[in-house]
């Protein structure tokens, strides 16, 4: 008698057609979706991690890794997209799903940032884990040391420290802080940074100890009577700093601070904030921003190719801030320099409708640097390594700003409600292409190269932190929408 074999792919591949039109279309791509979603986190959490937290990327065999340099499996990053933003992912997709993985993942992310909280109470760009390196910094869990205590500067730089407190706050809120070394480390930075702000407002890019009582919280921004176009060094990073959205990232994690713990010091800090921003806009006929100010609200240098300058990029920032705190609040003093500053920075377009990073004091001119480091008002030999020139966001932040000026307190209230909820659910052929995307091993892996490890490199397929993040967030949103 003849018997025809069928091969076992074909008979789970009818068998999955089967219980695709059992269950209809939607229920199995939320099934495929689940599946995707597992295999997922099982890799990242499972293979990618080490000591719970993660970096930016990694080679596909996962043999090398980065995050702003080369790291090795002793290293975790907490500047974005590193730990921090993935816990953040892994905690909404518990939320949206209830998939446990999810949350012991996140649970463990967490604990890598505990880890790493120095003792001045918040967090710098990364975490050692390698005895000799963590010698080096001062982290609050391990025991104080009376000689060489360590680097101990916490960083609002890049969304470092600000990250790692939403991340930390939102895991906190759902675990209904019922993990008391998770909050009393959370409770702990909250309280740093709001001793980090100084009485006008305004935060430094980085700190090891409390603002000093004796600021000027009186003084406004003003032209310096003199500025060296020669960079004369120093530690810029105590002053008042715009620069990364240093201070829109501050605010906007304080008032989710006073959101998930209901306490007032967060939500007076956070609007205190933004009152500096009020402090910090430029006199006529430059009303905007600039990336950092002195103790004596003057534009100042930061690093050698960041002079003192109304910087466009940060003054949209501050646009931005300044709309979040009215959108909190509804205090229109919040809006009233926005309008001016919208004109001034729609005027200062370059021909071609981007902004220049720099523009001289009083004079307005773009400010460029030469591969040398020279200041100039040319752009033929500028560094590529930082952004000199910007897109600008006038569109949007004018929309947003006449939007939210038509508003009552009623509306204020609903647009409040309308941001916390779930984002759009993804269309089925996005998701069927996140899905699809996916390696026997759980992994996405695209074509890219290891920035930090030199010309000579051989990595061509990479397996990126951001785009787990990006595509863990479609999956979850599909599955609990």
């Amino acid at each position: 008698m003849n018997r025809r074999v069928v091969p076992v792919a074909s008979v789970c591949l009818f068998a999955a057609a089967l219980l695709r039109c059992a269950l209809g279309a939607d229920d199995a791509l939320q099934n495929d979706a689940r599946e995707a979603l597992r295999r997922a986190v099982g890799f990242y959490a499972g293979k990618v991690a080490t000591h719970g937290g993660y970096v930016y990327q990694y080679s596909a065999d996962l043999a090398k890794s980065e995050g702003e340099g080369k790291t090795d499996g002793d290293t975790v990053w907490v500047q974005p997209p590193g730990t921090p933003a993935i816990g953040m992912a892994l905690v909404e997709a518990y939320k949206l799903t209830g998939e446990k993985s999810c949350l012991e993942a996140a649970k463990a992310a967490a604990e890598s940032l505990l880890q790493g909280q120095l003792r001045s109470g918040c967090w710098n760009d990364r975490v050692e884990f390698d005895p000799e390196r963590r010698a080096k910094f001062n982290y609050r869990v391990d025991p104080p040391r009376k000689k060489k205590p360590g680097f101990n500067w916490s960083s609002f730089d890049d969304d470092k420290t600000q990250s790692a407190l939403r991340f930390l706050m939102r895991l906190d809120q759902v675990l209904s802080q019922s993990d008391s070394r998770l909050n009393e480390a959370v409770r702990l930075a909250l309280d740093a940074v709001c001793k980090a702000q100084h009485a006008n407002g305004g935060w430094p890019q980085a700190f090891e100890e409390p603002a000093p009582s004796t600021d000027h919280p009186e003084l406004r921004a003003s032209d310096p009577a003199e500025w060296s176009r020669k960079y004369p060094g120093g530690d810029y990073w105590v002053f008042y700093t715009l620069n990364d959205n240093a201070m829109a990232d501050t605010i906007a994690t304080m008032f989710l601070a006073a959101e998930v713990y209901g306490d007032e010091r967060y939500r007076q800090a956070a609007t205190c904030g933004g009152e500096f921003l009020l402090l910090a806009r430029m006199p006529e006929p430059q009303p905007a921003w600039a990336q950092q100010y002195d103790f004596e609200m003057h534009p100042c240098w930061a690093r050698k190719f960041e002079p003192p300058a109304i910087t466009s990029r940060e003054s949209e920032g501050a646009i931005e801030a300044l709309l979040r705190v009215y959108e909190e609040t509804g205090d229109r003093k919040f809006l009233e320099p926005i309008p001016r500053a919208l004109e001034y920075l729609q005027q200062s377009l370059l021909p071609d409708k981007q902004f220049a990073r720099f523009y001289e004091l009083k004079t307005n001119k773009p400010l460029y640097f030469t591969r040398d480091y020279e200041l100039t008002y040319d752009d033929s030999d500028m560094p590529t390594h930082y952004g000199f020139k910007v897109d600008n966001h006038l569109a949007k932040l004018t929309a947003r700003y006449t939007k939210l000026a038509k508003l009552d307190q009623a509306g204020l209230s609903e647009l409040r409600a309308a941001r916390r909820a779930d984002k759009e659910r993804p269309k089925p052929g996005e998701l069927r292409e996140v899905i699809a995307g996916l390696d026997v091993r759980g992994a996405w892996v695209e074509e890219g190269r290891l920035r930090y490890h030199g010309s000579q490199d051989d990595t061509t397929r990479v397996i990126r932190s951001a785009t787990f993040i990006k595509n863990l967030a479609m999956l979850s949103r599909y599955i609990g929408g």
